[in-house]
């Protein structure tokens, strides 16, 4: 497989969720978790904003936006995200639930994919402003919600990205 940075590497952008526990650190370890998985490498990282939660009763989210290079297929990018879940002990048992931590794909290059268990874009992006404005952070190209989308506001700067290679 061929490092990012290389030839046959896209950019994918990934969301971040936590509202449980020291949601900011369950954001941080995130990003170094996926820094450390190979074939994948995070170049930068929106600012981190708290919001309302989406489902049933809960405390409030962190959320932030990765902006990452790859030599995964969305497929294997996906299994990575949902082992760093695992390995932070996400526990799948509430549609919408509190979680310690949530990894989403949320684009891949250009690529549209719609398989069991994988669609990118992700097919409810638009419509929440928790991913559409750290991801504006990134992308200018993202149409901005609203000025002041309700439930959600800034947190803190954006999360700390190794860039130098091991």
């Amino acid at each position: 497989m061929s490092e990012p940075g290389g030839p046959g590497a896209v950019r994918a952008f990934l969301g971040l969720g936590s509202n449980l526990g020291d949601r900011a650190a369950n954001l941080q370890r995130a990003v170094d978790l996926l820094s450390a998985r190979p074939g994948i490498r995070v170049l930068r990282s929106s600012r981190v904003y708290e919001t309302d939660p989406v489902g049933p009763s809960q405390p409030d989210y962190l959320n932030a936006v990765l902006d990452v290079e790859t030599t995964l297929t969305p497929r294997e990018l996906l299994e990575a995200c949902l082992a760093v879940e695992s390995a932070m002990g996400r526990v799948r048992d509430e549609r919408w639930g509190p979680r310690v931590i949530d990894v989403d794909v949320l684009t891949y290059d250009a690529t549209t994919v719609d398989e069991p268990g994988l669609i990118v874009p992700h097919p409810r992006m638009g419509d929440r402003a928790f991913v559409l404005v750290p991801l504006a952070d990134l992308d200018p190209s993202v149409p901005k919600p609203r000025p002041g989308p309700a439930g959600v506001r800034p947190f803190g700067p954006s999360l700390a990205v190794d860039l130098e290679p091991d």
